[in-house]
């Protein structure tokens, strides 16, 4: 098994870390334009092997997609962050020509490959990727509420003084301030989680978790890795071990809650195949509401994007 992540940054080499640790392949190659800075960070993750115990053999590569062929599973976390100055589109501008760029290459080098997307903004992104690659929406998708979840998991284990391990929990809609938390959804050791937690903390829970990656910005100044980075991982896990984990996914709609053409999150079945099933919860009007306004604001990113003909 070969796995690539293009973007040898803090998510893309915390991604090649996890995987390197939990010996998801053999081979994984981290890939960055900036000279060098791929081997380094690849030769320092090997480097911890002998320590760690694991045998997955981590290459780096500036800008050499041939060391990419024959990938199982691509990562994309390239892109830049948003600047002072810098507006939404000039963002999904610069970062849609950068993902554009590199799904080309990696769909040249890797034709059968699953592309996993964490740039950002993540919906949009995902959705130049499949514009790109042209492939069956299966094998390209978005990480973002893998992430989510976790934070809003997390979360609630410091409100409930329990175990993350036994909180399980389903989060829909688009990646930012949208996302639509289900606490129906939401158990404990496979007990609602609204009998154990007050409504008004519930919410102030789900309200953090929304802005769970601004409020890492804040406190350092940049962007989350460490969860991002394992978040990736997990949904590489998933596929390389074909483990049919129920994830949600930014994945592609076509009538699936009454929404087509969109990249939204939704509960997926993720294995060797890519997305194998996209799985349709009986939502009720307000849940139906949320994710309505969700799907709203992620539109309106994605023609932003169909206005710029960056994939003409």
């Amino acid at each position: 098994m070969k796995v690539t992540v293009v973007g040898a940054g803090n998510v893309g080499a915390t991604c090649a870390d996890v995987l390197a640790h939990k010996e998801i392949a053999n081979e994984i190659v981290l890939l960055d334009i900036k000279e060098g800075f791929a081997e380094g960070k690849a030769l320092d993750i090997w480097e911890t092997s002998p320590i760690n115990l694991y045998d997955s053999r981590t290459i780096g590569s500036t800008n050499d997609y041939s060391k990419t062929a024959g990938s199982d599973v691509v990562v994309i976390t390239s892109g830049l962050p948003r600047k002072p100055g810098m507006s939404r589109d000039d963002l999904i501008a610069t970062n849609a020509g950068i993902v554009k760029m590199v799904t080309e290459n990696v769909v040249k080098h890797s034709p059968d490959a699953k592309i996993i997307c964490v740039s950002n903004p993540l919906d949009v992104m995902t959705y130049c990727a499949y514009l790109t690659a042209n492939i069956d929406p299966s094998r390209v998708f978005g990480m973002a509420g893998v992430l989510d979840t976790a934070r809003y998991r997390s979360f609630l284990a410091l409100e409930l003084n329990v175990s993350p391990k036994d909180i399980q929990a389903v989060l829909m809609g688009g990646h930012g301030d949208t996302m639509v938390p289900l606490p129906r959804y939401t158990t404990v050791g496979g007990i609602p989680v609204t009998e154990l937690i007050a409504e008004d903390k519930l919410n102030e829970i789900i309200e953090r978790t929304k802005f769970g990656g601004g409020e890492i910005v804040k406190l350092l100044g940049t962007s989350a890795w460490y969860a991002p980075g394992a978040a990736a991982a997990q949904m590489v896990e998933a596929i390389v071990r074909d483990q049919k984990r129920v994830f949600p996914v930014c994945a592609w709609l076509q009538g699936e809650y009454g929404m087509k053409d969109i990249f939204l999150g939704v509960p997926v079945i993720l294995g060797k195949n890519g997305i194998e099933r996209i799985i349709e919860l009986d939502l009720n009007d307000s849940e139906k509401a949320l994710l309505n306004e969700s799907a709203e604001a992620v539109r309106n990113v994605m023609a932003v994007l169909d206005n710029m003909n960056v994939n003409a």
